[in-house]
């Protein structure tokens, strides 16, 4: 297998994608390139890392011949353009959530996916750890049984410090709030879990922070088989935790209560008799450990791009979480439910910061 040669754009979150993506997988992965407006911190990250091509602009990754995949960290409302001029390079991209700010984005997106020469892999890191891909195995063997209800809780803090980045907490810059930049994660993690979703109530309000986009979301899901959830957001706790709890006919999965890694063990595996743990027993008994978040994502992403197993994470998983937050903005503008899926036809298709009646 060859190593990849990676340029990183953007070195806030992109030091994460160093650290937990990269240098775990040297066998996998070289970041040859850094790039970022803030010199200082080119400086600091290129230094740290030991990474030679240090530059401010996106163009000169691009025209990088040496450059496998471009690793893109930068803030949200640029990622649309960023991917498509990327794509259209011959690169590979990976792309840090939201992937864009509207359905119609996406769908910009998975249009220039059709020619291009690379692959885009969106980022969920929170599906990967023991926990998760335990219950997901578990579910996907058949041994869970019918889907009966579920509870997603995001209860994270943001103070006025944290909007002191400027592109933060903005519609323009940061494309949304709590729904788009944080609770994405865990709503990510029940679709892949749980299945597709039918129809959305929701509600949002900005109530912690003075900022543009909010900070408080809930919602009330019907999924397409069948099951309830409910959503429940805020960045004003002051006990940060993050917990799906998922109840099934035969089992019930509680996650650990991480708020940055809640797909890691230990999860609760709630099971109804001894005969369903011994099927469990059966399908998870031999279990090696998983690394979470990025690790296991970028050494999936290696794998696939070796042509040993699928993409991890693809445009339309992206697609399926955009499509929810666009369901939640739509019921919380009209107090109606909206269902599922979200077509051309949707006042918020375009863009879902237009006020919807």
């Amino acid at each position: 297998m060859s190593i990849k040669r990676v340029a990183i754009v953007g070195c806030g979150i992109g030091r994460s994608h160093i650290v937990e993506g990269y240098v775990p997988h040297p066998d996998k992965f070289k970041v040859v390139a850094i790039c970022d407006l803030n010199e200082e911190r080119l400086r600091e990250i290129g230094d740290e890392f030991d990474i030679a091509k240090r530059t401010t602009s996106f163009a000169d990754v691009l025209g990088d011949e040496s450059v496998d995949i471009v690793d893109i960290c930068t803030p949200p409302g640029i990622h649309l353009e960023q991917v498509v001029a990327a794509l259209a390079a011959g690169k590979h991209v990976i792309c840090e959530k939201p992937l864009t700010g509207s359905l119609s984005g996406v769908d910009t997106i998975m249009e220039a996916e059709k020619t291009a020469k690379g692959t885009l892999m969106p980022i969920f890191q929170y599906r990967y750890g023991d926990g998760i891909e335990k219950a997901k195995r578990i579910i996907d063997a058949g041994i869970a049984g019918k889907p009966y209800m579920g509870s997603v809780e995001t209860f994270w803090l943001r103070t006025p410090e944290y909007y002191s980045v400027p592109w933060r907490g903005k519609w323009t810059t940061e494309l949304g709030g709590v729904l788009v930049t944080h609770a994405l994660h865990l709503h990510d993690m029940l679709l892949h879990l749980m299945g597709p979703v039918s129809k959305v109530f929701g509600r949002v309000a900005t109530r912690v922070n003075d900022i543009e986009v909010e900070d408080c979301a809930s919602a009330s899901l019907l999924m397409e088989n069948g099951a309830f959830v409910s959503l429940s957001c805020t960045l004003g706790s002051h006990e940060q935790i993050s917990r799906l709890r998922l109840h099934f006919e035969n089992v019930t999965f509680e996650s650990n209560h991480e708020p940055y890694s809640p797909g890691r063990d230990p999860w609760k595996i709630i099971v109804q008799n001894d005969d369903v743990q011994a099927r469990i027993d059966a399908v998870i008994g031999n279990w090696q450990p998983v690394a979470p978040r990025f690790t296991t994502q970028m050494e999936n992403f290696h794998t696939y791009l070796s042509g040993n197993g699928p993409l991890p994470v693809t445009t339309q998983d992206a697609r399926r979480a955009l499509e929810l937050v666009t369901a939640i903005y739509q019921s919380s503008d009209t107090g109606r439910d909206v269902s599922l899926p979200i077509g051309s036809d949707s006042p918020k298709y375009a863009d879902w910061r237009a006020r919807t009646k």
